[in-house]
């Protein structure tokens, strides 16, 4: 039963997504949502109070592009290489199906919630994929010795934040993907052990 209910609730997040891209969240209405996922209202106010209530699950399609990336990568990528291919991976996905405005609104929403902080839940898949890669890099002796798991992880969430979050207040006016790959290395440099 569990399954079938994380089912119809990505269903739903998907659907609003897709439609946010395309019409925009303001053109979008909780009807289009319910059609466009083949499911009733009943169920979206089930796992919704009302369609802000979406915002904030973006980042569960940002988990759903983690667990499909971490199901297909080459195991044999060096940590540091797995951070740069789920990076990129993610901005090329933020580039191509969710716009400028749509992450501002969640950025905004997650400054003004109440509830649950999204971005920031240690349960989400990006923080288990990302504490496991942190893991693997300090058994090897790739990370620093000075820095904890927790250290790393944290750090590294809060540079790709920052990167997203500066695309956002400039409009998108360059290519996060192009940016990322320029700059994050450098960053990832700073917590080598060298």
């Amino acid at each position: 039963m569990r399954k079938t209910s994380n089912q119809t609730k990505g269903r739903i997040v998907s659907a609003a997504w897709e439609l946010f891209y395309q019409y925009g969240y303001s053109n979008t209405t909780i009807d289009d949502i319910v059609e466009r996922s083949n499911t009733s209202k009943g169920s979206f106010y089930h796992y919704f109070e009302s369609k802000d209530d979406l915002l904030s699950s973006l980042s569960y399609l940002f988990d759903e592009k983690y667990d499909e990336l971490d199901r297909t990568m080459d195991p044999n990528l060096n940590p540091i290489e797995k951070l740069l291919l789920l990076n990129r991976e993610l901005f090329l996905m933020i580039e191509n199906t969710v716009s400028v405005s749509m992450l501002s609104q969640l950025f905004s929403s997650q400054l003004t919630t109440k509830g649950e902080k999204h971005l920031l839940d240690p349960d989400r898949t990006y923080y288990k994929l990302l504490r496991k890669i942190t893991v693997e890099g300090k058994q090897q002796g790739i990370f620093r010795n000075d820095l904890s798991v927790n250290d790393i992880t944290k750090a590294y969430a809060l540079y790709e934040r920052a990167m997203m979050y500066d695309w956002c207040i400039s409009a998108g006016n360059y290519s996060l993907c192009q940016y990322a790959e320029k700059m994050l290395p450098l960053f990832l440099d700073g917590l080598s052990a060298h």
